[in-house]
């Protein structure tokens, strides 16, 4: 099966995941990107999620991503992140305290709160959750 390289880095980690890889599975701000080998080239904006990695031989991993943004070409695809941690990485316990704050926040509906900070606040500990495996409270 055809392949296309995976390279993901972050200011402050560098390198986070380099591989050959069969798809991926990341979510933009034009929606969810299915990434084959030989894709036509694209370069967007990424959204705070927890990116599917379909591995050569048939596994599947999943990366936390905070944002950024992704070049694709036919060879290869580059993503640089804002952050990205591996599931390994994750802290579960900081990321529900996270998650429970940033719904804290919204609901009050206090307009002193930055609601746009919040939601992302919110976002970016779901998609921590996701990658953990751990079910949304």
């Amino acid at each position: 099966m055809a392949t296309i390289l995976l390279e993901v880095a972050t200011p402050d980690k560098g390198e986070v995941y380099k591989n050959d890889i069969n798809m991926l599975i990341c979510r933009s701000v034009c929606g969810e990107l299915g990434i084959l080998p030989k894709h036509a080239r694209l370069m967007t904006e990424l959204l705070p999620h927890a990116m599917r990695i379909k591995e050569n031989g048939g596994g599947e991993v999943q990366l936390f991503v905070s944002g950024g943004f992704m070049e694709v070409t036919p060879e290869k695809i580059t993503i640089l992140a804002d952050s990205a941690e591996n599931p390994d990485d994750i802290d579960v316990e900081r990321a529900k305290a996270a998650y429970q704050r940033a719904n804290e926040r919204l609901a009050k509906k206090n307009p002193e709160i930055d609601i746009d900070r919040a939601e992302a606040a919110l976002a970016r500990a779901k998609a921590r959750l996701i990658v953990k495996g751990v079910p949304i409270p």
